[in-house]
Parts: structure tokens; C-alpha cells; sequence
């Protein structure tokens, strides 16, 4: 479990494709410097979020770590692509003494998302991103969180299906946020790996088991849910 702040921003010296030695923990060895900071209090077998997966330490020195990663979790997250010298956000698991700063983060990426625009806004930043899975949109709403490559952010903006023919959200990054993580110099066309907010997740699962019960679920308090919804989409719409 992690918070969504980020710890340090740290630098790849090696992904090694096809690892097969007792230490590589997956069929691919990720290895990152510049990172003492966060490795005082190092374990191997520690979790520790890399651009926002949770990953687990399998060797370590000073000022590096290694982590095996799984052939899903290449397809799931924007790993793969990192080259070394590439860098990377970095947060150790939570501790009981952490303060939640951020939102419960899992470190399990759902999916990729690419940036559409980077706008300045002021000193801050407004990044618009378009998720390779468009399904994840109805966990996406204004204000609420979203973890970024390991980094807790609140959305700003959603469009479930924009003009362009594809749906999008948009995040703002302070001027501190901005110095904090690697997300501020990706550039659009980069990829981003996209943690939802688990919450969602539990409330759509916990509804549609609760109406699948056929009689045994209240299908007037799904139409008044339901009315409510078009009833503030349609207000909306006329302002």
C-alpha cells in the first residue's frame, strides 16, 4: 500500500530483458540508481512503487535496488519502454506512522494513458490524458483521485466522449507538484501508467451484485439514481 507521494525520482541503469538469475524475480530485471534516500531502511522483499507499480526489491546496495518485472506487468504498465538514465517516481510502501497525505494507493496499474496537451495554466500546469482503455472513464470523476505514475492527483476534468471521438480527463500540477515528480516533463504523446481510485471499483461491484439478486433488489432506488443523473446532465446541458 502507498500514499501517492512521491519520495525521490530515481534513474534507470539497466532493464535487462529475459533475466534468468535467482535475484531477477520476473522475466525482466528493472535496476535504479540514485536513490539512497529512500533505501536507509531497505529489505530484500520490500515492496516499493516505480512509476507507480508495486514492485519488490530483490537486490539492493547504497544508491540501487533491483526489481524483477512480470511479462503483465510489461503489458500493463509503461515499463518496458524506460531506457536507462530514464527516470522514475519512487515511494517506499507506507509505514504505520505515515501520514495519508495522498489517497490508498495499491500500486496495481490498470492501464496506460497517453498525453494529449500539456497547457500552463498560471505557474501550474493542465495535462489532458486519454486512457488506452476507455472502459476506466466511469471510474474517473471531477475531484476525485487518481494516481499518475505513482503520483496521487485530483482530476479536474472529464469527458466521457469528447469531440475528438475519444473520452479524456485532464489533472493540474502545482508549481511544487511540478519539481516533484517526472510526470511534469513527459511531453504529449508520452505514456503515463494509470492507477484508478480501488473505491470505485468495490462501489460499482458491491450495485451489481446487490441488483442481480433480481427481486431481491430495488429497482426504484436504481430509477431514482438513475433519474437523478439525466436530470443533472440534462441541467447541465441548458446552461
Amino acid at each position: 500500500m502507498f500514499t501517492g507521494l512521491v519520495e525521490a525520482i530515481g534513474t534507470v541503469a539497466a532493464l535487462e530483458p529475459l533475466d534468468t538469475s535467482a535475484s531477477g524475480g520476473g522475466g525482466t530485471s528493472l535496476t535504479i540508481k540514485d536513490c539512497a534516500e529512500i533505501l536507509t531502511d531497505a529489505h530484500l522483499g520490500d515492496s516499493i512503487s516505480v512509476n507507480g507499480t508495486c514492485l519488490t526489491i530483490t537486490a539492493f546496495d547504497k544508491d540501487w535496488f533491483k526489481v524483477g518485472i512480470a511479462p503483465e506487468t510489461l503489458r500493463r504498465t509503461n515499463l518496458g519502454s524506460l531506457r536507462p538514465n530514464d527516470r522514475v517516481n519512487l515511494e517506499r510502501a507506507v509505514a504505520a506512522n505515515t501520514r495519508m497525505g495522498g489517497h490508498f494507493v495499491q500500486g496495481h496499474v490498470d492501464t496506460t494513458a497517453t498525453i494529449v496537451s500539456v497547457t500552463p495554466d498560471g505557474n501550474a500546469l493542465t495535462l489532458r490524458l486519454r486512457p488506452r482503455d476507455q472502459s476506466i472513464l466511469r471510474y474517473i470523476v471531477e475531484k476525485g483521485y487518481v494516481t499518475l505514475d505513482g503520483a496521487s492527483l485530483t482530476v479536474t476534468k472529464v469527458v466521457d466522449q469528447g469531440e475528438e471521438g475519444y473520452g479524456y480527463w485532464e489533472v493540474m500540477l502545482i508549481a511544487y507538484t511540478q519539481e516533484k515528480i517526472v510526470t511534469a516533463a513527459k511531453k504529449p504523446g508520452d505514456e503515463v501508467n494509470v492507477e484508478i481510485d480501488i473505491v470505485g471499483k468495490y462501489v460499482e461491484k458491491s450495485v451489481q451484485s446487490y441488483f442481480s439478486q433480481g427481486a431481491g433488489g430495488d429497482f426504484a432506488v436504481l430509477e431514482k439514481i438513475v433519474g437523478r443523473i439525466v436530470d443533472e446532465k440534462l441541467k447541465k446541458a441548458t446552461m
